[in-house]
C-alpha cells in the first residue's frame, strides 16, 4: 500500500515540477522512476519500487494495455476532421512522408548499428514514429515560436500520437502472424486484415451506441463521465478479445468519430479524459522506468548513441526537409522544426507492452529476436529522455539563433462576446487586425459566428483550455464580460501567457466611485466606462472616430476636455498596432491616433 501511494504522490508532484518549470513531465516521471528503479538497484542492491513485485507480468501488461488505450482515446477526442483538411501540405506530408522515412531509417539503424533481426528492427522503427502533444505542447508554451513552427509543431504532434501508434500495432501484428520467419506469409495477412476489422467494428459501432446514448440523455449528467470511461474500457477489451491487440486500434477510432459528432457533452467528457490521463502517464512512466533493471541499461552500448543521434541528427531532418518541399516555410523554420521532435507516452508506453509480450517468445520469433526484444524497453526510454533533455532544453536557445520566436502579435482577444465586444471586435476587423471572441454563452456566439468574428466557444479560463486554442496572433487581452470576477479572473490567469502588461478589464461600477489613487490597474479607456455604460453606447450605434494627434500634450488636452464627453478606445500607433487605453503609460514619441466613441447625451 505504501508503495502504491508513493507511485501516485511521486507522479503527480514530478507533473507539478514540470509545470513550474516548463518542462514536459515526462522528464521528471522518467528520472523518477529511474532513480527509485535501476540507480537504487546498482547503489543498494535493490529496488525502492519495483514494479515486477506489485504487478504480476500479465497485470502489468494489462495494466499499460488499458491505461494507453485510454491516453489514445483521448487523444482522438482532439481530432476534428474541420481542421485536418485545413491543415496545411507541411503538416500533412511531414506526417506521410516524415513517418515513413523515420520508420524505415529506424529500422536500418537498428539492424546496422544495433545488429537487430530484421523483424525487431521493423517493430523499432515503428516505436520511435511518434512524438506527441504531452512532450510537444510545453516546449511551445516555453518557447513561443512564431505561427507557422507553431502550427506545424502542434498538429503534427496532435495527429502522429495515435496514428504512429496504429502502425506500430498493425507492424506487431503483421510480425507475430508470420511464423518461421517466412515473409509476407497469407498468416500474417490474415491478422492484418482481422486486427483492422476487429478495430474498426468495435470502435464505431460503440461511438454509434454511445452518441444515441448521450443523445437520447439516457446517461444522467453526474454518471456521464464514468460511464463513458467504462464504455471506453469496455470497447478496448471487447475488441481485444475479438483480436489480439486491436484495442488500441479500436478506442482511437472511438475517440475521433465522438469528436466530429454533433455531441455538446464532449468538452466535457475530455476535460475528464485529461485528468485521468495525467493520473496514468504519473503511474505509469514511474512504473515502467522503474521496471528497467541494470542489465537492460547494460545492453545500451556506443551503438546506442550513434542511433540515437542519427535519429536526431539524420533522419528527423530528412524526413521534415522532405515532407516540406515546396511549402511556405523558410529554411530557419525547417531547421528549428528539423530539431524538435521528442518521443512521448504513446512511444514508451506501446514499446512496454510489446517488450513484455514477446519476451514470452510467441509469434513464432527465434532466440535470437527474443534477445533482441529486450532490447527495444531500454533503447526506447533513451530515446525518450534524450530528445526531451537535449531538444527540450535547448529549444528557446535554437529559436532564438534561427529567429523563429514569434514577434509580438498584435491581435487582440476578448473574454465576453457580448454586443460591446463584437462591436469593438468588428472594427477592428475591418482595419485588418487579428481578432478573437471567446464566450460561453451559445447564443453570443452564434452572433459572432453571424457577424463573421472568429470566436472560441468556451471558457479559456478553464486550467489548460488556452493551450489548446491557437492564441499565436493574439498579443493583448481584453475582459469585457458583465461580471468584474470574472474579468480579473481573465486578467489573472491569461498573464501568464500574455504578460501581465497585456491584460486588460473594465472596471466596475464601485470601483469608479473610489478615489483615483485606489483604483485598480490596467483598467480599460481610463476607467470611463463600465459594462453597463459601454453597452448602452454601444447600442446606440456610434461612430468609431478617429483622431490624430502630433505630440502627447495635445492627446492630454483633448482627453481633458472631452472627460464625460467620450469613451478613448485605443491608441493607434500604426496601421497595424493598436493598444487599449489605459492607465498604462505609453510610450508615444511620434504621431498617433486615438480611436473613440462618444457617449450618449
Amino acid at each position: 500500500m505504501f508503495i502504491l501511494a508513493g507511485i501516485l504522490v511521486l507522479g503527480i508532484l514530478a507533473q507539478w515540477y514540470a509545470w513550474r518549470i516548463h518542462t514536459p513531465a515526462i522528464l521528471p516521471l522518467i528520472i523518477i522512476g529511474l532513480l527509485v528503479g535501476p540507480f537504487s538497484e546498482f547503489v543498494f542492491g535493490t529496488k525502492i519500487i519495483d514494479s515486477d513485485a506489485i504487478f504480476q507480468e500479465s497485470l502489468l501488461f494489462d495494466f499499460v494495455s488499458l491505461s494507453v488505450g485510454v491516453i489514445l482515446f483521448e487523444g482522438g477526442l482532439t481530432l476534428k476532421a474541420s481542421e485536418i483538411k485545413h491543415l496545411g501540405k507541411a503538416v500533412r506530408n511531414i506526417i506521410l512522408f516524415g513517418s515513413l522515412i523515420t520508420f524505415i531509417g529506424g529500422a536500418a539503424a537498428g539492424m546496422y548499428w544495433l545488429g537487430m533481426e530484421w523483424r525487431i528492427a521493423l517493430l523499432f522503427g515503428s516505436l520511435v514514429i511518434v512524438t506527441g502533444p504531452t512532450v510537444i505542447r510545453p516546449i511551445l508554451n516555453n518557447v513561443k515560436p512564431n505561427h507557422n513552427v507553431s502550427t506545424v509543431l502542434k498538429w503534427e504532434g496532435v495527429l502522429i500520437d495515435p496514428l504512429g501508434a496504429f502502425v506500430a500495432i498493425l507492424i506487431y501484428e503483421f510480425i507475430v502472424s508470420g511464423h518461421g520467419g517466412k515473409h509476407m506469409t497469407l498468416n500474417a495477412l490474415h491478422g492484418f486484415f482481422l486486427i483492422i476489422l476487429s478495430g474498426v467494428a468495435c470502435g464505431t459501432g460503440m461511438a454509434l451506441l454511445i452518441h444515441q446514448l448521450i443523445k437520447r440523455k439516457l446517461i444522467p449528467h453526474y454518471l456521464m463521465n464514468s460511464v463513458i470511461l467504462a464504455l471506453v474500457v469496455g470497447t478496448f477489451a471487447l475488441s481485444d478479445f475479438l483480436y489480439a491487440e486491436s484495442g488500441l486500434l479500436a478506442v482511437t477510432l472511438l475517440g475521433m468519430i465522438l469528436s466530429n459528432t454533433d455531441v455538446e457533452e464532449i468538452k466535457d467528457i475530455l476535460s475528464f479524459k485529461e485528468d485521468i490521463t495525467v493520473i496514468l502517464i504519473s503511474i505509469l512512466f514511474i512504473c515502467l522506468s522503474a521496471r528497467i533493471n541494470v542489465e537492460d541499461i547494460k545492453l545500451l552500448g556506443w551503438e546506442s548513441l550513434i542511433v540515437f543521434f542519427a535519429l536526431i541528427f539524420i533522419i528527423r531532418p530528412l524526413g521534415v526537409f522532405i515532407g516540406t518541399l515546396k511549402s511556405n516555410l523558410n529554411i530557419r523554420e525547417k531547421l528549428f522544426i528539423s530539431w524538435i521532435g521528442p518521443r512521448g507516452i504513446v512511444a514508451a508506453g506501446v514499446a512496454s507492452i510489446f517488450t513484455l509480450r514477446l519476451s514470452q517468445g510467441g509469434g513464432g520469433l527465434s532466440t535470437a529476436e527474443v534477445n533482441d526484444a529486450q532490447l527495444l524497453l531500454p533503447m526506447t526510454f533513451l530515446i525518450i529522455l534524450g530528445t526531451v533533455i537535449l531538444q527540450g532544453g535547448s529549444a528557446k536557445w535554437v529559436a532564438k539563433k534561427l529567429k523563429v520566436l514569434r514577434e509580438q502579435p498584435n491581435g487582440l482577444l476578448f473574454i465576453g462576446a457580448d454586443e460591446a465586444s463584437r462591436a469593438i471586435a468588428l472594427f477592428l476587423l475591418r482595419k485588418g487586425i487579428p481578432v478573437m471572441v471567446s464566450d460561453t454563452s451559445k447564443s453570443h456566439i452564434r452572433e459572432a459566428m453571424v457577424e463573421g468574428i472568429p470566436y472560441y466557444s468556451g471558457s479559456l479560463l478553464v486550467d489548460g483550455e488556452y493551450e489548446n486554442a491557437d492564441l499565436s496572433k493574439y498579443g493583448q487581452v481584453l475582459a469585457l464580460t458583465s461580471s468584474t470576477e470574472i474579468n480579473v479572473l481573465a486578467c489573472k490567469t491569461l498573464a501568464e501567457e500574455f504578460g501581465k502588461n497585456n491584460v486588460y478589464r473594465l472596471i466596475s461600477r464601485k470601483e469608479q466611485e473610489v478615489k483615483e489613487l485606489t483604483r485598480p490597474t490596467h483598467t480599460l479607456f481610463k476607467g470611463e466606462a463600465d459594462f453597463i455604460m459601454l453597452t448602452q453606447v454601444v447600442r446606440n450605434e456610434p461612430e468609431f472616430e478617429v483622431k490624430a494627434f502630433e505630440n502627447v500634450q495635445a492627446y492630454e488636452r483633448f482627453l481633458h476636455l472631452n472627460a464625460n464627453k467620450i469613451i478613448p478606445l485605443f491608441i493607434q500607433l500604426s496601421e497595424d498596432r493598436f493598444v487599449p487605453v489605459s492607465d498604462q503609460k505609453v510610450n508615444l514619441t511620434e504621431s498617433f491616433r486615438l480611436v473613440y466613441i462618444e457617449k450618449i447625451e
